[in-house]
């Protein structure tokens, strides 16, 4: 009989050791599932509040002309910036900043060039204006801004023919 138990008893730290991973893989998946369930949700509000940008955008642009207009207009000028101030309040909880480009260097992580101008005044690369504010979050970009984008002339080469014969 003690024989049996002799030959049990490492079986018997073998399931141990089998049990006890398992509960440590468990934990892991559980650890792992949860994460992935936590950017999973992040990424859908992340993509929700994209669409919304847009709107955003038409309403600072609509109310960058509101002091110009009748006095009528502009009162109701105050209720959209109230509005305004509601989707920015929005933006601000869920941690979705705007970013300022203008004067930075490119980065195609964070801007998107819609238009390319050849300058000396500017050294390559550099942001002369901002048609469109990009925004992020504290894990991604969520929209890149649209900018234009200095770069340097190129350089006229002279044909071959005309560098040979004397003026």
């Amino acid at each position: 009989m003690s024989e049996e138990i002799e030959e049990a008893a490492p079986a018997e730290e073998n399931f141990k050791d089998k049990y006890i991973r398992l509960l440590a893989e468990t934990e892991n998946m559980r650890k792992r599932m949860q994460k992935e369930k936590q950017e999973m949700i992040r990424f859908g509000i992340d993509n929700a509040i994209a669409e919304f940008l847009p709107t955003i955008d038409n309403f600072e642009q609509a109310l960058r002309f509101a002091d110009q207009a009748t006095s009528e207009v502009k009162s109701w000028a105050i209720g959209f910036q109230m509005i305004l101030s509601q989707f920015k309040e929005v933006l601000h909880n869920h941690g979705i900043t705007a970013f300022h480009s203008e004067g930075n260097a490119f980065d195609p992580a964070y801007h998107e060039a819609v238009e390319i101008v050849e300058t000396e005044e500017h050294p390559e690369g550099a942001i002369l204006q901002e048609f469109t504010k990009g925004y992020k979050s504290p894990t991604r970009v969520i929209r890149p801004a649209r900018v234009k984008v200095a770069k340097q002339p190129a350089a006229t080469e002279v044909p071959a023919e005309e560098q040979l014969e004397p003026k």
